[in-house]
C-alpha cells in the first residue's frame, strides 16, 4: 500500500493537493488459461446438477492491475473505459474490504488495467481482468482476500468465472457459483501441448451459443470422464489425460460445431499426439504430446507443419507443467514463424498483499481487445 504513489492525481481537475496526499494504491495479476480439459455438467456432492469445469493453465500471459483510491472523491473510472466487469468488480472489492477493515474510507476509485490476453478466444480475459482488480484493490486495502471471496465477487462481477483465483492445481470448478466442487490432485500429468486457434483467430461470442444438452446421460457421460480424469491425476497419464479431452471436446461440437475440428483430430492421430483440447466457449485449441514419447521435437515439427497445411493458424507450444524438466522449446522451420517457445512460468505480481499463491480450495469453496502475439 503506497500513499499518494507518484503523486498520482496531481495536476486533475477537481482533484484536490489533499485527496492526491492521501491516496493509496495497489497492483493485482491473474493469469490466463488455455481452454478446458473437461466441461460439462456434474453432480455436487448433494446430488445437484451443476455447470463445471476443468481448465488448462497457461502462464505468461495475463492482466496487471493497478488500483489508486482516492478518499476524496467518488468518482469511479476504468483505463481502458471499456472494462465494466472489472470495475464491477473493484468496487465490489472495495465494499468487501470496509466489511473487513472499517477504517478503509469509502471514496473514488481509479482502475488502470494492461495485459496480454486475447479477447474471445476463450482464454479467460474477462476472468484475468476482473481477478487483476480485485486483487489490485485488496492490495491497496493492505489485504489478502482469500481465493473464495475473490471467485464470490469474480461472479457478481461477470455472472460466470474461470478459476483463476486459485493455485493451477486441476480442480472442477462450478464456474457460475463460484465454488470447486473436487480438488483432483496436485498437478495434471505431463504433457507438451502444441497450441492452436481454429476460425482463423476470430473471436466467438459465447454469448450467442445455444445451452449444452444435460439430461441423464449427458450427466452420466461428464461423470465417466470426471472419474477417468481423476484417475489420469493420481497416476500421472498422459495417454488418459488426452482422452479425456477429446472426449470432452467431441462432446462441446454438439453445440460449438467447429469446421476445423475434424481436421485437428486428424492432425493428432498422425502426428502421435494423445489428443486434442479446446475451449469450450471459445477458438483456442491444442495438441497434447506425451514429453516421454521418443523423438518428441520431431513430432512437434511435424505436428505444426500439418497444423499449417491445414490452414489452422499455430500459436505456442507450452507443457501443463512449466517448471518440470521436460520444457521442450521448438525451434521451428522458417515458414513456420508463428510457431513459439512458451515454457515460463508466471511471475508473482499480485502485489504485495499477493506474494504467495493461494490454497483455500476445498470442495465446499463456495472483454477486450489484444493482439495474439504468436499469431
Amino acid at each position: 500500500m503506497t500513499a499518494g504513489a507518484g503523486g498520482t492525481g496531481a495536476g486533475r481537475p477537481g482533484t484536490s493537493a489533499a485527496s492526491a496526499a492521501s491516496a493509496i494504491s495497489g497492483t493485482g495479476y491473474a493469469s490466463c488459461h488455455h481452454g478446458e480439459i473437461l466441461q460439462g455438467v456434474f453432480l455436487d456432492a448433494r446430488g445437484r446438477r451443476c455447470a463445471a469445469l476443468v481448465t488448462l493453465p497457461l502462464t505468461g500471459l495475463g492482466t496487471r492491475a493497478d488500483a489508486v483510491l482516492r478518499p476524496g472523491t467518488q468518482r469511479h473510472s476504468v483505463d481502458p473505459p471499456d472494462r465494466t466487469k472489472a470495475l464491477r468488480a473493484a468496487t465490489l472489492t472495495l465494499r468487501e474490504c470496509r466489511a473487513r477493515r472499517p477504517q478503509v474510507a469509502l471514496g473514488g476509485l481509479e482502475l488502470r488495467l494492461s495485459g496480454d490476453v486475447p479477447l474471445g478466444l476463450g482464454m479467460g480475459s474477462s476472468s484475468s481482468d476482473v481477478i487483476a482488480a480485485v486483487r489490485a484493490v485488496a492490495d491497496a486495502c493492505g489485504l489478502r482476500l482469500p481465493s473464495r471471496t475473490v471467485a464470490r465477487i469474480a461472479v457478481r462481477a461477470e455472472r460466470a468465472s474461470d478459476p483463476l483465483m486459485l493455485d493451477g492445481r486441476p480442480l472442477l470448478f462450478a464456474q457460475r457459483e463460484g465454488r470447486v466442487l473436487e480438488v483432483l490432485g496436485e498437478a495434471l500429468p505431463p504433457a507438451v501441448v502444441v497450441g492452436c486457434a481454429l476460425g482463423a483467430g476470430r473471436p466467438v461470442d459465447t454469448l450467442s451459443l445455444p445451452a449444452p444438452a444435460c439430461g441423464d446421460d449427458e450427466v452420466r457421460a461428464y461423470e465417466r470422464l470426471r472419474s477417468l480424469l481423476r484417475r489420469a491425476v493420481a497416476e500421472g497419464d498422459t495417454r488418459l489425460l488426452g482422452h479425456v479431452s477429446t472426449e470432452s471436446a467431441r462432446r462441446a461440437q454438439q453445440v460449438l460445431r467447429q469446421p476445423e475440428f475434424d481436421r485437428l483430430t486428424r492432425v493428432a492421430e498422425r502426428t502421435g499426439a494423445v489428443g486434442v483440447q479446446i475451449a469450450h466457449s471459445g477458438s483456442v485449441a491444442g495438441l497434447l504430446f506425451d514429453p516421454a514419447a521418443t523423438d518428441l521435437k520431431a513430432r512437434l515439427r511435424r505436428c505444426a507443419a500439418a497444423l499449417g497445411h491445414e490452414g489452422i493458424l499455430v500459436t505456442r507450444t507450452f507443457t501443463t507443467r512449466p517448471s518440470a524438466e521436460h520444457p521442450t522449446p521448438l525451434t521451428p522451420p522458417t515458414h513456420l514463424t508463428p510457431l513459439t517457445s512458451f515454457t515460463s512460468s508466471e511471475e508473482s505480481r499480485h502485489g504485495r498483499a499477493h506474494r504467495r499463491r493461494d490454497r483455500t480450495a476445498r470442495p465446499d469453496t463456495p472483454g477486450r481487445r489484444a493482439h495474439l502475439s504468436a499469431l
